[in-house]
């Protein structure tokens, strides 16, 4: 008949396992950062226009009315797509004259909807919010966010 473990074998039990699993994690979280960096970031795209981009969408919070890779307020359109939606595959300066032309004419006096503010944008500060969202049309996601099924 057996009588257990003695305390040193439950001791290098739990230390052999909290080590085991140390390992594992720290292996995960280091193919999870490598995989970000390298496979899903479209980092190779970063531009300056890129960057000043982010900067403009930042100083006017548009992540508080717009989702952008699902992160965001739900009260405006998902914009990490919006290049796409635009026809950026096939013809990305219409795509990005269409985004601008977007921009411009906001609000659209249309009454009962939903009104987007005119930042009064310059065109190169409009060129460079475009070229962020080009960029961020091209990150992969892996099917994220996730389309309707209704």
């Amino acid at each position: 008949m057996s009588e257990g473990l003695t305390k040193s074998q439950a001791r290098n039990i739990f230390f052999g396992g909290s080590l085991f699993f140390f390992v594992v994690f720290a292996a995960l979280t280091g193919h999870s950062h490598y995989y970000a960096v390298s496979k899903s970031t479209n980092a190779q795209n970063l531009t300056d226009a890129v960057v000043r981009g982010k900067r403009i969408w930042e100083k006017h919070a548009c992540i508080n009315c717009h989702t952008i890779l699902g992160e965001g307020a739900y009260y405006a359109p998902e914009l990490g797509n919006v290049f796409v939606r635009y026809g950026g595959k096939d013809d990305p300066a219409g795509a990005k004259e269409a985004i601008k032309a977007w921009m411009t004419s906001q609000p659209s006096g249309i009454p009962g909807r939903r009104q987007m503010p005119n930042f009064q944008l310059t065109d190169p500060e409009l060129n460079d919010l475009a070229d962020f969202l080009e960029w961020v049309s091209k990150i992969n996601t892996q099917g994220w966010p996730p389309k309707d099924s209704g």
